[in-house]
C-alpha cells in the first residue's frame, strides 16, 4: 500500500497564510503571484498543507496535487511548476535571476524576473497539465 501524501488541501484561508508572512517584500510578492495564478488558472487558491498555495488538482502517481502552486518561503519564493522545465529553455533564458530544481522555480524577489515571462510559463504549464490530466 502506497503512503498517503502529507500535503493535502486544508481549510486554512490563503489570505490569512499570506498575511502572516513576516517579510513585507515576500508578502507583497506572494500577493502578486496569488493574483497572477488566480487569473491564469481561473481558480481560487487553496492551502495545501501548511505552506503551499495551490490551484486546481490532478491525480498523480503519488496522489492528488495542485496543477500549479507557490510558497513564500523565508529564503526564496518557490513556484511549483508540475510540468517541469524541459520545454522552457527560451523562457528560462529570458526570465531573469532564478534557480530551478525538480519542478521548483526559486526566485529571490519578483523584481529580479520578467513577470510577463513568468506568466507565460505558468499559463503554458497549466494548459499542459490540464491536457495531460483532464478533470
Amino acid at each position: 500500500m502506497a503512503a498517503e501524501p502529507k500535503t493535502k488541501p486544508t481549510d486554512v484561508p490563503v489570505a490569512d497564510f499570506i498575511a502572516a508572512v513576516d517579510n513585507p517584500k515576500r508578502r507583497a510578492d506572494a500577493e502578486a503571484v496569488r493574483a497572477m495564478l488566480t487569473e491564469v488558472t481561473g481558480e481560487q487558491p487553496v492551502m495545501w498543507g501548511p505552506s503551499i498555495v495551490g490551484y486546481g488538482s490532478y491525480k498523480g502517481p503519488t496522489g492528488d496535487w495542485p496543477i500549479i502552486g507557490f510558497s513564500p518561503r523565508k529564503a526564496q519564493l518557490v513556484l511549483y511548476i508540475m510540468r517541469g522545465f524541459g520545454d522552457f529553455g527560451d523562457q528560462l533564458a529570458r526570465l531573469g535571476k532564478h534557480k530551478t530544481g525538480g519542478g521548483c522555480l526559486y526566485i529571490n524577489r519578483l523584481d529580479d524576473v520578467d513577470l510577463g515571462v513568468l506568466r507565460e510559463m505558468a499559463a503554458s504549464s497549466v494548459a499542459w497539465m490540464r491536457e495531460k490530466y483532464p478533470a
